[in-house]
Formats: structure tokens, C-alpha cells, sequence
């Protein structure tokens, strides 16, 4: 039985998934450029950054060792194994940011996005996705990605497909600035409807 987590504040939160390669890093970056006023969780994860990324921005890099020391002290509200990394959500991040009132969005895969929904029944799940597998395929291509590691992601992402079901949200990546106005409408709504309540409770 999964205990689930409780908030009182009233802060909202937010999980972006999607298949590697749809765009996820990309639309939340322009998403934290906007007059959103949303916390980044800053994931963990055991693979080596890629030569534009800045550890404890982009991820925080971490060595196999210290994932698992962290995972035994219960440091993760979720974490899950992909392509041979580890990935994981710092609990304390999370937990500390929703009760100061704080509304908090997680870039996190299928595995780590259906724990969250256990732990957080009210968290609302946006599910990005590519306009069609070929699609994926040639974008993964143009960025250079090996033949073999094509096919391994491209399996991984038919599955994660099977997934979208779960999620509140399902979003086409087909153009970039229109998707991240979609999701941006989505929270935006999200926190106006948070905001209404609050105001008609306090009248």
C-alpha cells in the first residue's frame, strides 16, 4: 500500500513526461521563461551530462554509489531505471516546496509519473507526445543519436505510449511554441481555478 502524501497549501503539481527525444527539456525550458509561478524539481540521474548541460540545472549528476546510498535513506519520492541510468526525484525538494505553498513541476518518465499519481492523487499528469513514431526517429537522427540507440529508445517510447491513458493531459508536439502554449494554458487554468477557490473561501 502506497501512503499518500498530503498538502495543505493548496499547491499544485505539475508532471511532464514523454517519450526521449519529444521535446520535454525544451518545452520546459520555455515554459520557466513565462509569468508561471512554478518550481523546477531538478532530477538525479547516474548518466554522464551531455556536453551543453550544467549539473544542478539540467540534473544533478551522481555517481551509481550515491544513488544508492540516497535510495536507502528514502532521499527519492520516486526513481526508475532507464536505458541502464537511474533517475530520481528528491522527496525532501518536493514535499518542502508544495507545503510552503509553492506549485511544483517534475520532468520525469512513465514510471516515476505513475508513483507520483499514487503519492499525489490530485498532481495533474501532461503527457507530450511525437505526431508519430517516424517522426521521433528522424529527429533522433538529425541529433546525430546511434542507429542501435534509436531502436532501443524507440522501443521504450512505443511503450510509454501505451501510457499516455493515464495521464489528465495528452499533447502532440508538432509545432514547438504551440505545444508550450498548450501546456502553459493547462497550468495557467490549473492556478486560476486554485486561486478562485481560495478567494471564495476567505469571503
Amino acid at each position: 500500500m502506497v501512503e499518500k502524501a498530503v498538502s495543505d497549501s493548496q499547491a499544485l503539481l505539475f508532471v511532464l513526461s514523454g517519450p526521449s527525444g519529444v521535446g520535454k527539456d525544451t518545452i520546459l525550458s520555455e515554459l520557466l521563461k513565462t509569468d508561471l509561478k512554478i518550481r523546477k524539481c531538478v532530477t538525479y540521474t547516474t548518466r554522464s551530462p551531455r556536453p551543453t548541460e550544467i549539473d544542478g540545472v539540467d540534473y544533478k549528476f551522481i555517481t551509481l554509489e550515491e544513488f544508492n546510498r540516497l535510495k536507502e535513506e528514502g532521499a527519492f519520492l520516486e526513481w526508475a531505471e532507464v536505458g541502464g541510468n537511474f533517475y530520481a526525484t528528491p522527496k525532501d525538494f518536493v514535499e518542502e516546496k508544495l507545503k510552503n505553498g509553492e506549485d511544483v513541476i517534475l520532468k520525469i518518465d512513465v514510471q516515476g509519473a505513475m508513483r507520483v499519481k499514487e503519492l499525489f492523487p490530485n498532481a495533474i499528469l501532461i503527457f507530450i507526445a511525437p505526431p508519430s513514431l517516424e517522426e521521433l526517429r528522424q529527429r533522433m537522427e538529425k541529433r546525430g543519436t546511434p542507429p542501435e540507440e534509436i531502436e532501443r529508445r524507440l522501443k521504450i517510447a512505443e511503450r510509454e505510449m501505451d501510457m499516455a491513458k493515464h495521464y489528465q493531459f495528452l499533447i502532440v508536439n508538432n509545432e514547438l511554441l504551440e505545444t508550450v502554449e498548450k501546456v502553459y494554458r493547462i497550468i495557467k487554468e490549473a492556478q486560476n481555478k486554485r486561486d478562485a477557490g481560495r478567494e471564495s473561501a476567505a469571503k
